[in-house]
């Protein structure tokens, strides 16, 4: 049968999406975006669309608006059940009308119907949003517009008026029947180093010699077939700053819209300090759902979401703190744990914990994540040993606020570093449990190094808690700010903090100025973070701080369409309405009355197709056994460091693999390592040679090997540090304990005999 031409869905029907058009502006550490979605109605009968698609769930979605052949109708954001009723009854009419929600169960869903599109008509519908850029390790900052919504696992009993339940149509990412274009414009008052991207882009093109202004597009031609990551680096992020924006008076006293706003964003200045000697319980919750199965994106099919989990798992594991307490659940339709309760971190149960791990599978069905959860809170909390909750799932559930829900009703009790693996995850999920818990989030789609974002949560976990954090503002007389932000209660090292204020009184002279203070406590010393900003509010018609203000607000309180209190229901939908920034309670509905005649005829039905990454689907299908045996070790995340990845010899690559993978193997929890053929083979030398080398006779050959070890590490994982960096202080502390008085001669000895250039002093803290 040969297949039909044009754009047409898995009925053989056309589809009426043609286009997207996104116009990025980012200032500083703020993105701005306005998405056009281009449809036309090829057909002979009236249509209705709906097009489901996936957004970033910090995105505060602020405006909606039709042009329908050249008409502009803007849409208005109301109560959700009262936009529904006027949708349906302006399309029973025969009027065009236009609707845009957010997913009852999801903040991270969108689903947006046009009706009553009539043969031959063309309609551009345009939503705009604002959102905060996060922060990445190495300084970027990351802007993604999503484009991959993976199918969600749907619970039995599920409500059928979820987004996440129309059967819309799913297509091969090659086979998506429409097109993405994007300019983005960048700037800074700190200049930009550079600007880059996952996707093709167009030359960059730099405004002035102090580069502080940039433009980049997309490359002619993308298909809206994976996530656009953007990722920018300026000259300077690290500046604390306030920025005042002013309102609009003539809205009511009440209304947050009324009043200027204040964003201020900190970056403490916390030390690095050793952790504690009492350092925690460990909880490991891993998805082992069917869709684990799948690929991490569509560029890097190679490796799947589960055998990525699984070799972060064996890294963290590995560095775990001596003295603590560990447990790992897997989780799917059923769940399934190591151990009956936690137990104590010993070379012995590392070793049973590694033996399971490498025979975990993707074959526990469904994504069932609440119940596992709730087992965990009832387990007896271990005195002196604060629980640490990491999660790692693909996040394809749809009782995302139900799982939120029961977080943050047990964040006095825990906190929770959550990740999203491979393209498709759900922010609102991932981002969700994070924040109730007073942990962090972090996101894998294929190409960035899941293990350095693991052991930066882990380390962070071991951080000493910051405590008796307060915000005090220094005003004129009369001039008061109401914070809008939840209370900041945790702080992490290296982390930016951003919280939204209400400015109400009366503003004083342009020459004004204000100070904001941020103080904490810090292992029994007390610090402060002091910005001294000017009073006079700028106009911004946009109103981005104001909407940014409102989305924070409402992520505190909104806890989606079934889940949330009553009074702050109330709370929700005045704020949302206020400000024009859309909820789990509103939506955005248009509807054009000015038609000649109203639409005749039968209404017919279309889904656009949306793209899914192959093997995304549920399966029963099991991995391949011991598919975890060359990616277990820190040597294969190493490799890289023998020559260039493009430039290495299967032959080079399975080498350095396999000589590192037993460096590895060989490192015990207490942080020792033994002295033996794999360790030399790591090293290049004989054992024979090795032993020779040894420069005081009868003496523990673990110390010696354990020196030559961390100094392999620094000699040749130099730029993977963060992903041993926990290792190697176990090891050094192992040392000192152990090699007593002969530390600096074992040194000394390791150093001349590996011709190596590293620093002793890294033996000392």
């Amino acid at each position: 049968m040969v297949r039909p031409c044009g754009l047409l869905t898995h009925q053989e029907e056309p589809v009426p999406l043609k286009s997207i058009s996104v116009t990025l502006s980012i200032c500083e550490f703020v993105a701005g975006v306005s998405a056009t979605l281009n449809y036309e109605n090829e057909e002979k009968v009236p249509l209705e669309a709906f097009f489901v698609f996936p957004m970033d769930e910090d995105s505060a979605v602020y405006s909606f608006e039709a042009v329908v052949d050249g008409k502009k109708i803007m849409a208005e954001l109301q109560d959700k059940m009262k936009a529904h009723t006027n949708y349906e009854n302006a399309i029973s009419q025969g009027h065009q009308a236009f609707l845009l929600e957010e997913d009852m169960s999801s903040r991270d869903v969108f689903c947006c119907n046009v009706g009553n599109l009539h043969p031959g008509s063309k309609v551009a519908l345009t939503l705009k949003y604002v959102q905060e850029l996060p922060l990445e390790a190495d300084g970027a900052l990351r802007y993604v517009l999503p484009a991959i919504l993976n199918p969600r696992y749907c619970l039995s009993g599920w409500p059928e008026n979820s987004c996440l339940n129309m059967k819309t149509p799913v297509v091969p990412l090659e086979d998506l029947p429409y097109t993405l274009s994007l300019v983005a414009t960048i700037s800074s008052q700190h200049g930009i180093e550079r600007i880059q991207s996952d996707c093709p882009l167009s030359p960059i093109e730099y405004q002035g010699d102090d580069k502080t202004s940039a433009q980049v597009s997309l490359a002619d031609g993308h298909k809206f077939d994976r996530d656009v990551e953007l990722l920018i680096y300026y000259s300077e992020v690290h500046t604390p700053s306030v920025a005042v924006e002013m309102g609009t008076p003539e809205t009511k006293p009440d209304c947050l819209m009324g009043d200027p706003s204040a964003m201020v964003s900190f970056y403490p200045n916390i030390p690095e300090a050793q952790p504690p000697t009492t350092c925690g319980e460990f909880v490991f919750l891993m998805d082992r759902s069917g869709s684990m199965q799948g690929p991490m994106s569509k560029q890097d099919k190679s490796q799947l979401r589960i055998e990525a989990a699984k070799e972060t798992l064996i890294l963290l594991l590995k560095s775990l703190p001596i003295g603590c307490y560990f447990n790992i659940y897997g989780f799917g339709s059923s769940y399934e744990a190591f151990f009956p309760n936690s137990v104590n971190y010993s070379q012995h149960t590392m070793e049973e914990a590694l033996r399971r791990v490498k025979l975990m599978q993707a074959d526990l069905g469904g994504t069932e994540i609440l119940t596992p959860l709730q087992a965990i809170y009832r387990g007896t909390s271990i005195p002196g040993h604060p629980l640490q909750l990491f999660v790692f799932t693909d996040g394809e559930v749809t009782d995302t606020f139900s799982v939120i829900k029961e977080v943050r009703s047990n964040s006095l009790k825990h906190r929770c570093f959550s990740f999203g693996i491979g393209e498709g995850a759900s922010t609102s999920l991932i981002k969700g449990i994070a924040r109730v818990a007073g942990g962090t989030s972090e996101f894998i789609t294929g190409k960035e190094r899941i293990q350095s974002k693991a052991l930066r949560a882990l380390k962070r976990s071991l951080q000493p808690v910051v405590e008796d954090v307060s915000l005090s503002w220094d005003l004129p007389q009369g001039l008061s700010a109401k914070m809008l932000s939840p209370e900041q209660t945790v702080i992490f090292r290296g982390q930016r903090l951003i919280v939204y204020a209400q400015l109400t009184g009366m503003i004083p002279p342009a020459e004004a100025t204000g100070e904001v203070c941020l103080k904490y406590t810090f292992q029994g010393k007390s610090f402060e973070n002091n910005v001294t900003f000017p009073l006079q509010p700028q106009l911004d018609a946009n109103f981005t701080i104001h909407r940014l203000a409102a989305k924070s607000f409402l992520q505190t309180k909104d806890m989606g369409f079934r889940e949330t209190p009553a009074n702050d229901k109330k709370d929700v939908l005045k704020v949302s309405i206020e400000c024009g920034v859309i909820s789990s309670h509103t939506a955005f509905v248009a509807i054009n009355k000015d038609l000649n005649k109203p639409v005749q005829g039968p209404l017919a039905h279309r889904d656009i197709p949306r793209p899914i990454l192959c093997g995304a689907f549920p399966v029963l299908s099991r991995c391949h056994q011991g598919g975890l045996d060359k990616t277990q070790a820190l040597g294969h995340r190493l490799k890289r460091k023998c020559m260039p990845l493009k430039e290495t010899s299967p032959e080079m690559e399975r080498a350095c693999s396999s000589t590192s993978e037993t460096n590895l193997e060989t490192h015990h929890t207490d942080g020792s390592w033994d002295l033996n053929e794999s360790l030399a083979m790591a090293l290049g030398m004989s054992l024979e040679d090795i032993l020779a080398a040894l420069p005081v006779k009868n003496v523990d050959s673990s110390s010696w090997a354990t020196v030559l070890a961390v100094l392999w590490l620094h000699t040749n994982g130099k730029d993977s540090m963060c992903e041993w960096e926990l290792l190697e202080r176990k090891a050094v502390a192992w040392i000192r304990f152990h090699a007593g008085s002969i530390m600096h001669v074992l040194v000394k000895a390791a150093v001349a005999l590996l011709k190596s250039t590293v620093d002793p002093a890294i033996f000392t803290f």
